[in-house]
């Protein structure tokens, strides 16, 4: 009898593909961590700029790599930022003072005119004749004067040789009297007929831009039409109009009764340039109820007409100006459940947290009223990683690029010379 012998069988294939994934996922899980760790010491080295090993440091228990700057001692200024609308100092609006028909409009739409530019004209004719009229019954009445002026030295010549009685020497010197009224009152009315023929020519009555024109000519024109003919705009210098809190009004008010003239300043929409400058005229008598707020109105030239009327701006008004204050840059200023506090760097290499009461912030300088004094350094760069008598390493802060600013600078210094050695002598 035969024995048989069974040959084992191979493993499946699904086990050997299991197993297949099984190593590639062990793989992938390895790479993704050395990856991420990787990452943390790069992003580390760069935002502090000295490498990996010393970026480190303050994460495996070493001194924490930071930047600082000194606290400053300058004169302050305090800023307003608030929303204003800018007005126009004069508006008129055009309207004629006679009745008549528009024969002729001498003016642009949106052009600028001059105070006394003649705008319109009326037909004139109906008010030449009135003062034609006018003139004429003048030199009826004059004629009557002279000729009762006339009669009047007759009658008291007669008079002196008794040959007339003295009732019509009276009754003729009254009459001359009367003459000489009516001559006046003829004088009236011939400059009220100039006058009238003078409102015939509309002019400007200031300087500034015209608007869009109200009437036509051919049309009669009316001294009560609603639109007038047209308004004319004053666009330089204009008004700004604006408001302060009331906590405000006093330092303000201060200002203003000072010999200086307090700066006014409007923002583009971007709030990163002033697109006018100006100084402060008043402010209003009372204060808004509903608001709390008081009504401030300034003046500003505009010559490039970057200002329209009615149009909102941002506003930066020149509050105070703290004289010898202490400044410190706003990236040290950190906020907490205390309030404000920052980093002071110690002589032995350590950090002290301080508390503070700061002021107003101008662009990247905080003010500070307690807490800090001018010479003291405060950390800029790295206080995540910070508490109250850390021991730091104090390192320049990182340039543009993310080299650090000593190796740029390096680097610029070898490329300057490289560039010398080329075009002239090296200097030993």
């Amino acid at each position: 009898m035969s024995e048989s012998h069974s040959l084992p069988s191979p493993p499946p294939a699904k086990g050997r593909a299991g197993c297949f994934i099984l190593i590639l996922a062990l793989l992938a899980g390895g790479g993704w961590w050395w990856w991420t760790q990787r990452i943390d010491v790069d992003t580390a080295a760069m935002a502090f700029g000295k490498g990996t090993k010393r970026s480190m440091r303050g994460a495996s228990g070493g001194p924490v790599p930071v930047s600082v700057e000194e606290v400053k001692q300058e004169d302050f200024e305090e800023w307003l930022n608030i929303a204003g609308t800018v007005t126009p100092l004069n508006v008129v609006t055009v309207r004629s003072r006679v009745d008549g028909e528009l024969k002729k409009v001498h003016f642009t739409e949106g052009q600028v005119v001059q105070a006394g530019d003649l705008l319109a004209e009326i037909d004139p004719r109906p008010f030449q004749v009135q003062l034609d009229q006018a003139k004429s019954q003048l030199a009826r009445d004059q004629a009557l004067l002279e000729n009762a002026r006339a009669d009047l030295a007759r009658y008291e010549s007669l008079l002196k040789q008794d040959s007339i009685e003295k009732q019509k020497v009276d009754t003729q010197a009254s009459l001359v009297r009367q003459y000489d009224a009516t001559i006046i009152s003829d004088l009236a009315a011939i400059a009220s007929a100039e006058l009238q023929l003078s409102y015939a020519k509309i002019t400007s009555p200031i300087t500034g831009r015209v608007g869009l024109r109200q009437i036509d000519a051919g049309n009669m024109i009316h001294p009560g039409d609603a639109n007038g003919l047209v308004i004319v705009t004053q666009m330089n210098p204009v008004g700004l109009v604006f408001s302060i809190p009331q906590e405000r009004v006093t330092v303000v008010r201060k200002r203003l009764a000072g010999s200086d003239a307090v700066p006014v300043e409007v923002l583009d929409r971007e709030m990163n340039q002033p697109i006018g400058r100006g100084r402060l005229l008043t402010t209003d008598n009372q204060i808004d109820l509903t608001s709390g707020t008081l009504k401030l109105k300034a003046e500003l030239p505009n010559e490039d007409g970057a200002l329209f009327p009615n149009q909102f701006v941002i506003t930066r008004l020149l509050v105070d100006v703290v004289p010898k204050a202490t400044v410190a840059p706003a990236t040290a200023i950190q906020r907490g459940a205390r309030g404000a506090y920052a980093y002071v760097l110690n002589d032995d290499g350590t950090v002290k947290l301080q508390n503070l009461t700061t002021g107003a912030m101008r662009g990247d300088r905080t003010l500070i009223r307690e807490g800090l004094k001018p010479g003291d350094k405060v950390v800029t760069q790295g206080v995540d990683r910070l508490r109250d008598g850390a021991k730091v390493d104090v390192i320049e802060p990182s340039g543009p690029t993310g080299a650090p600013l000593a190796e740029r600078r390096n680097g610029e210094d070898k490329h300057d010379g490289s560039k010398q050695g080329k075009g002239a002598a090296q200097i030993p």
